[in-house]
C-alpha cells in the first residue's frame, strides 16, 4: 500500500497536445478533459453494434449466409453461452439465469445438443476450430459430467484445432471452481482462463454481493500455473458502490501480486432501468464522477508502474503478451469476446442470447430461454435479430476497428482497401477530429490518424466520431469513461 494514496488518486493537471504541424503543453485539466468526453457509446466489439440489429433478420436469412460461409478454408471461432448464475451479484449486466434447480442444465444441454447439430449441417468438416469460449453467466455453473459432454458434443460435430496456437478459453467465478476443476478444465483443452474477480475489498464485494476469498484466488492462480495454462485473465471494475481510491489501491496490490498477464478493468454502468438486479445497489453509495475518474488514473498509473501496457478499451497486458504484440504490429483484432490474436473472419456463436458473425451478417439467438426452447424444439435456428452489413457498414467497421485495436488508421492502407480517398470520405469529420487532436486525444497528418496516450483513455470517444448510427441517440450505451 503506498504511504501517500490521496497522492496517486489527484489527477495530473497537464496533457501534452501533439500535432503534424507542432507539440506543445496546454493546462487543461483532466477532469474539463473528462468532463467534456464523458458520454455513453458502444464498446465496439462489433460494429454496427447490437443495438441496431432488426427482428427482420429471420432463421431462413442466417442459415443463408451459413451456407455461404460454411465452405471456407478459414479457421472458425465457436462461443457458446451458459446463462446459469448460483448467486445473483448486483452489479451483473449479463444475460443469467440465477437457479438451484437441478434439471435446468439437462434441459439447456439438451437443446445445445440440438443447435450444434443444426449448426453443424452448414459449416464444412475441414474449418478448423480455432478459437473456443465459454461465458455467461457462470459456464463452471455446469459440473464435471456436464461439461466434459458439452466438449465432446462440441468435438464430434466441429473440426477442434489441436495446435498450441488455439485459444480455448473459458470465463471463471472463482467460487465454483478448485484445483480438482482446473485440472479437469486443462484436460478437457482450454489453455486459457479469465477469472472475475472485480474488486478483492470485502466491503465493496459485500456491497456487490459477490464475497469470495482474496485467500482462494491466490490458490487458484497457482494452481491453474502449475496446470500451465497458457494465459490467466482478471476482469476488474471500477466505480462499484462503496468503492474509493483507498480501496482500489489495496486491491490492486492484491492483483499485482498475482500478476495475471492480462487485466480488463471495466467501468461500472450503473443502468438499473436494463438491469434490475442493480436496484439492489443504493446510488448514493456509488463514486461520483470526479472519484471514478481518480480511480483509472489510479489504476493506470499502478499498473503502468508494475509493467502492464494499456492497449486501450478497458485492457492492460504485459509487454510479452500476445495482445500487445499484435498492436505493436499493426494487427490486432477485436471481436463479441474483446481483443483477439488470431480472430477466425467468422464467429459462431451458440446458446441463449449468443451473436453470432458470419460473413458480412450478425445474427442474434433469442435471450429468453423459453422462445430459445421453442424455437429448437420446432427445428428451426433460434434466431432473434440481425443484420446484412452494407458496404457503408464495412467501411466504417475496418476504421472503427483499427482504431480500437492498432491505434491508429492509415489512409494509404484505407484507400488499397475501399478503393477511395480516407479524407475526402470523412471530409465532414475533419473539424470534430481536429477538436479532438487539439485535446491531444489524436494525432491527424496525411497519412492517417493516431491515437496519443491521452486518447487510449478515450478510445471510444474516438471510435465514435465514425459512427454513423449515434446520431439516433446513445443513452442504451454504457459511460465511456
Amino acid at each position: 500500500m503506498p504511504s501517500e494514496p490521496a497522492i496517486l488518486c489527484e489527477p495530473p493537471m497537464t496533457i501534452t497536445v501533439a500535432s503534424s504541424d507542432y507539440t506543445t503543453t496546454t493546462q487543461t485539466p483532466y477532469s474539463e478533459l473528462v468532463a467534456k468526453y464523458t458520454t455513453q457509446g458502444p464498446r465496439y466489439t462489433s460494429y454496427p453494434s447490437a443495438l441496431q440489429f432488426k427482428q427482420e433478420f429471420t432463421d431462413t436469412n442466417y442459415r443463408q449466409h451459413l451456407d455461404k460461409a460454411g465452405n471456407y478454408a478459414a479457421p472458425l471461432s465457436i462461443y457458446v453461452h451458459i446463462p446459469f448464475c448460483r448467486w445473483l451479484c448486483y452489479y451483473c449486466g449479463c444475460n443469467k439465469i440465477v437457479t438451484k434447480n437441478p434439471n435446468a442444465t439437462r434441459q439447456y444441454l439438451d437443446h445445445l445438443a440440438i443447435e450444434i447439430e443444426l449448426l453443424s449441417k452448414h459449416i464444412c468438416a475441414p474449418r478448423k476450430v480455432s478459437q473456443l469460449h465459454f461465458g455467461g453467466g457462470t459456464p463452471t455453473y455446469l459440473d464435471d459430467a456436464e461439461l466434459t459432454e458439452l466438449i465432446h458434443l462440441l468435438a464430434s460435430h466441429f473440426n477442434f484445432e489441436d495446435s498450441q496456437q488455439r485459444e480455448y478459453s473459458i470465463e471463471i467465478d472463482p467460487r465454483t471452481v478448485d484445483d480438482r476443476r482446473l485440472a479437469l478444465l486443462r484436460g478437457l483443452g482450454f489453455n486459457r482462463l479469465s477469472f472475475g474477480i472485480q474488486d478483492t475489498d470485502p466491503q465493496v464485494q459485500k456491497a456487490i454481493n459477490r464475497v469470495q476469498r482474496t485467500e482462494q484466488i491466490f490458490q487458484l492462480v497457482d494452481a491453474a500455473r502449475a496446470l500451465r495454462f497458457n494465459s490467466i485473465s482478471f476482469n476488474l471494475i471500477y466505480g462499484l458502490p462503496l468503492q474509493s481510491c483507498e480501496t482500489l489501491d489495496r486491491s490492486l496490490d492484491d492483483i499485482i501480486a498475482l500478476q495475471p498477464d492480462r487485466i480488463s478493468l471495466y467501468n461500472y454502468a450503473h443502468l438499473p432501468e436494463h438491469f434490475p438486479p442493480q436496484r439492489a445497489i443504493e446510488r448514493h453509495t456509488l463514486p461520483i464522477s470526479d472519484e471514478k475518474l481518480a480511480m483509472i488514473l489510479l489504476a493506470n498509473k499502478r499498473l503502468s508502474e508494475a509493467g502492464y501496457i494499456y492497449i486501450g478499451m478497458d485492457h492492460f497486458v504485459r509487454p510479452t503478451d500476445e495482445l500487445a504484440r499484435c498492436q505493436k504490429e499493426g494487427r490486432l483484432q477485436r471481436n463479441f469476446q474483446g481483443y483477439s490474436t488470431r480472430l477466425a473472419p467468422d464467429v459462431l456463436g451458440i446458446g441463449v442470447s449468443a451473436i453470432s458473425s458470419i460473413g458480412n451478417c450478425y445474427a442474434q439467438n433469442n435471450k429468453d430461454l423459453a422462445s430459445y426452447y421453442q424455437k429448437l424444439d420446432a427445428g428451426q435456428l433460434p434466431i432473434d435479430k440481425g443484420l446484412v452489413k452494407t458496404p457503408e457498414d464495412e467501411l466504417r467497421a475496418y476504421v472503427i476497428m483499427e482504431l480500437a485495436c492498432n491505434l491508429g488508421v492509415s489512409a494509404h492502407a484505407f484507400l488499397m482497401k475501399f478503393k477511395h480517398s480516407f479524407w475526402e470520405k470523412f471530409a465532414d469529420l475533419l473539424p470534430t477530429l481536429r477538436e479532438m487532436q487539439q485535446d491531444g486525444l489524436i494525432t491527424i497528418s496525411a497519412d492517417g490518424i493516431v491515437v496519443s496516450d491521452v486518447g487510449r483513455l478515450m478510445l471510444r470517444n474516438v471510435c465514435m466520431v465514425f459512427d454513423q448510427y449515434l446520431h439516433n441517440g446513445t443513452h442504451s450505451y454504457s459511460k465511456t469513461v
